[in-house]
């Protein structure tokens, strides 16, 4: 199984910034895609940014030019760079990992989520 503990979120002013991480642990055997998703009040769940093992990246059209995401392979943690923030990133922005892992004697491949933290942006 895999653990991903987020941390980061908070409020903010237009304009502003947040970094948020995620960090996965557990009986890891190797990560693929790692990622970050938010849901804002009455929306659908919506993907936000993206990175492989390799570091190609994927963003949606809404925050590309202000949000960047990376990776440290070594400590198992992606990052959400978040600059010029608007009101409408406001949301509950969750961590997504695709990770095989071991159960048991057995590797499983999974999705696995963060709980999710809040990020509030005030006009």
């Amino acid at each position: 199984q895999v653990q991903l503990e987020e941390s980061g979120g908070g409020l903010v002013q237009a304009g502003g910034s947040l970094r948020l991480s995620c960090a996965a642990s557990g009986r890891i055997f190797s990560i693929n895609a790692m990622g970050w998703y938010r849901q804002a009040p009455g929306k659908q769940r919506e993907l936000v940014a993206t990175v492989t093992s390799g570091g190609s990246t994927n963003y949606a059209d809404s925050v590309k030019g202000r949000f960047t995401i990376s990776r440290d392979n070594a400590k198992n943690t992606v990052y959400l760079q978040m600059n010029n923030l608007k009101p409408e990133d406001t949301a509950v922005y969750y961590c997504n990992v695709d990770a095989k892992a071991y159960n048991d004697y057995v590797i499983r491949a999974g999705d696995y989520w963060g709980q999710g933290t809040q990020v509030t942006v005030s006009s």
